[in-house]
């Protein structure tokens, strides 16, 4: 149905057109943006428009030698490993209109949504300095909406984009990120951040796990863990959850796609 009294209510493509009189549900979906990514175990044939990437802890407290895991005295060098690759990579995401989702550990100040267990991680011996507990600096770890929070300055996010924060390992569990990805009609993910073996590992398998297709961009991706806990996730995610690729091979994918199909 095409009127143009009609207007949009929703985000295409999930989207019903409407007015006093009529409502069109039928979702007309977005051109299609075709491409192909070449993997570590296979070549990929993919919609840009049924994707989004998944930017996750790409944070101060744990990217930034102020933040809280270089104060605990974690080497976070590594952790900022993914920064020049996601600025290369993300403008042309942008471009091509592939939602950019940050998904950063941002906890209510209360913390009545986190459990004892999820504390104890971070602060086995319950004298450290854990979730919710003052810096140096005097930010408070983890705490949404605070400095220990945002994304380093390295990375900036755009109005366009979008922010969930998550308050576990996995960015699936008591966040809204799946019904936006539904909400958008989202389908293949690309995963980058850190750390590789612990959040965006967990965050993967729980996307494996809701029928999501996932990709692990292994440039834009990184660990503070030991190299086997690397090489283990790397075996993990090719074995049973999904694809590794890396940011050059989808940067080139996306050139080869035609000014017809934009």
């Amino acid at each position: 149905m095409n009127h143009p009294s009609l207007r949009s209510l929703g985000v295409p493509p999930n989207a019903w057109y409407v007015d006093a009189a009529i409502a069109d549900l039928t979702r007309p979906p977005l051109d299609p943006q075709l491409i192909t990514l070449a993997t570590e175990t296979k070549t990929l044939r993919l919609d840009l428009a049924k994707a989004a990437i998944l930017v996750i802890d790409m944070q101060n407290d744990f990217c930034h030698p102020d933040g809280w895991l270089a104060s605990i005295g974690v080497d976070v060098s590594p952790a900022r490993q993914p920064i020049a690759p996601l600025q290369g990579l993300l403008p042309v995401l942008r471009n091509a209109q592939v939602p950019v989702i940050w998904l950063n550990w941002g906890n209510r100040p209360d913390l009545m949504n986190i459990s004892p267990a999820t504390r104890h991680v971070y602060n086995p011996t319950g004298d450290g300095v854990g979730l919710g507990d003052r810096l140096p600096n005097g930010a408070p770890v983890l705490r949404k909406d605070s400095w220990a929070a945002a994304v380093v300055d390295e990375l900036e996010l755009k109005p366009e984009d979008i922010a969930v924060d998550k308050y576990r390992m996995s960015g699936f569990w008591d966040t809204p990120l799946d019904s936006i990805l539904r909400n958008l009609s989202r389908t293949t993910l690309f995963f980058t951040g850190v750390n590789a073996d612990q959040c965006v590992m967990a965050t993967l398998q729980d996307a494996n796990f809701l029928g999501y297709d996932c990709i692990l961009l292994q440039d834009c991706t990184a660990t503070t863990s030991p190299e086997f806990c690397w090489q283990a996730t790397l075996y993990n995610v090719k074995q049973c959850f999904g694809f590794v690729s890396n940011s050059h091979a989808l940067i080139d994918g996306i050139k080869t796609i035609s000014p017809t199909s934009n």
